[in-house]
């Protein structure tokens, strides 16, 4: 799938945000359904094929992170996030919970489609950038990726992992040992348009803790390097 010919669902209560979105969105040739509260988004979810949701938190009837919940119930449809408010507990809340990504209110034309193009590029497997090595396969310590078909292995165990999981776990094992910056890991993984989004890192190493280690709260392999970033310690 083209990511020009992806149906957009932008969900919006104030009607010049839902009308500025669309209008941008339909002209670069995107499909675009709306709704206005949280119990039309999911009608509409459940009747149609979406590639992505745009979704308010405020809103009437059912707020933009309830409605997260019930659709990740069922689906890993990729989800921006828009809010009013620029705080770092809210984004991690929502992150939590399931969201691609976080927009905060205002924002422009360029930020909004830039992130639009990042998300649909990371939640299709096909289009993940990992030819930068040879190799089909990654050995690393207990870990083995199989780059062709997107699967990672700890010792004998497949683990099962989102997209953005996989490419992070697979950059880190390409950079074993080295101490990663967060503004490197976020262009490498996420895409150039990242760089200062630390939560979104914390969240997603916390989701591999879970997976790969045996004490997430002591981790073994996914170390923390505080002020700087993070390192695969695979010694």
């Amino acid at each position: 799938m083209s990511t020009h010919s992806a149906t957009i669902l932008v969900v919006d209560d104030e009607k010049s945000i839902l009308n500025f979105i669309r209008k941008n969105l339909e002209v670069r040739n995107y499909q675009v359904l709306t709704a206005h509260n949280g119990l039309d988004a999911l009608a509409i979810f459940r009747t149609h094929a979406i590639d992505l949701i745009i979704l308010d938190i405020m809103m009437p009837h059912m707020d933009g992170l309830e409605v997260l919940r019930r659709i990740r119930q069922k689906s890993l449809v990729p989800v921006i996030i828009l809010s009013a408010l620029d705080d770092e507990i809210e984004k991690v809340q929502a992150f939590d919970i399931g969201a691609d990504d976080y927009l905060t209110k205002p924002f422009g034309v360029g930020e909004l489609l830039g992130r639009v193009k990042a998300v649909l590029r990371r939640s299709q497997w096909s289009e993940l950038d990992l030819t930068t090595v040879p190799e089909e396969t990654l050995q690393v310590g207990p870990f083995r990726a199989d780059i062709a078909r997107h699967t990672i292995w700890m010792r004998d165990q497949k683990i099962e992992l989102t997209p953005t999981e996989f490419r992070l776990l697979v950059y880190l094992m390409r950079n074993a040992g080295k101490v990663l910056p967060h503004q490197t890991i976020l262009k490498a993984v996420w895409g150039p348009e990242y760089g200062k989004e630390s939560e979104y890192l914390r969240v997603y190493i916390g989701r591999l803790r879970q997976k790969l280690e045996d004490n997430p709260l002591q981790p073994r392999y996914l170390l923390t390097e505080r002020g700087v970033g993070y390192r695969l310690n695979v010694s």
